[in-house]
């Protein structure tokens, strides 16, 4: 059927309804002339005459009405089927791939994901854990998780995350054999669990700060691993002491499977960070995400 047929078609189901060219004209947004004028086009093109005119009304002919009754149901399936593919356009739908390390995936993104997830069946997420600066443009990674201060400044970032504090613990185990370290020069002198990270060129130095004094500390022990999973499982097993997110190390601190040292030197880091290009263009899924993940005080 040509476009022309539709659109005149489309004018005609709306007088016939409407039994008014002037209201017609207005639900079609054009003028009562040119409405006139498409009607006796159409008329012309088939022969027939669809319309009864007189001064105060409009009626369909026995033609009319049968065109009103075996098109205007398909031409109301057209446009309803054409609205569905807008709300499939707009719908969100499609991967999205993130980098991030283990603790900010674990206590930022996993919970946050659990509730998303459910209501959008369409939305995919795939998480890589990386503790490099990975460029995510050249890995082709719609966006990345680090803290505040690692963002780099071309690109857009939103806070998902409060700012939290490290914490030295060590099993009850540990203890019993070592003295509590007063102050962070003392674990020199005690079993550490060291952490490698790309991003501090290797082994990771603890990093502590009070009264505007800050300080790095390099320690030493058994056990290196760049992961908090066996960190913890260590840690647990006495096997030294680790130096690990507060959040991560409550349960086990408040039913007395470890215990802290060196609190008041451990300061807050500025919380983590959703970045990505400023030049990428927000699909439905993205934007959902972003809003699930941003940090509301």
């Amino acid at each position: 059927m040509a476009r022309q047929n539709i659109s005149d078609l489309t004018a005609f189901l709306a007088v016939a309804r409407e039994r008014s060219f002037t209201r017609a004209a207005a639900q079609l947004g054009v003028s009562q002339p040119a409405l006139s004028h498409t009607l006796r086009g159409l008329e012309e093109r088939l022969g027939l005459r669809l319309l009864t005119r007189t001064t105060r009304s409009v009626a369909p002919t026995e033609a009319g009405e049968r065109l009103l009754r075996t098109v205007g149901p398909r031409l109301e399936e057209i446009d309803a089927e054409m609205s569905a593919l807008t709300e499939l356009r707009d719908k969100p739908a499609g991967t999205i791939r993130i980098t991030a390390a283990e603790h900010s995936a674990s206590a930022i993104l996993w919970p946050a994901l659990a509730k998303l997830l459910p209501r959008y069946p369409d939305i995919k997420v795939e998480i890589t854990i990386e503790y490099g600066l990975t460029d995510i443009v050249a890995e082709r990674y719609d966006a990345g998780v680090r803290l505040g201060e690692q963002v780099a400044k071309d690109m857009i970032a939103v806070r998902i995350g409060p700012d939290f504090s490290m914490a030295v613990v060590g099993a009850p185990s540990y203890f019993a054999g070592h003295p509590k370290p007063a102050k962070p020069q003392d674990l020199t002198a005690h079993s550490c669990i060291n952490i490698r990270l790309p991003t501090h060129g290797g082994i990771y130095a603890w990093e502590f700060e009070k009264r505007g004094r800050g300080l790095r500390v390099r320690v030493d022990g058994q056990l290196v691993f760049n992961n908090l999973a066996l960190r913890m499982s260590a840690v647990l097993a006495g096997l030294g002491l680790a130096y690990l997110p507060e959040d991560q190390a409550q349960p086990y601190l408040a039913d007395g499977r470890l215990i802290r040292v060196l609190a008041d030197w451990c300061p807050p880091f500025s919380g983590y960070h959703l970045y990505y290009p400023s030049r990428r263009q927000l699909t439905p899924a993205f934007a959902v995400l972003v809003e699930a993940l941003r940090y509301r005080r």
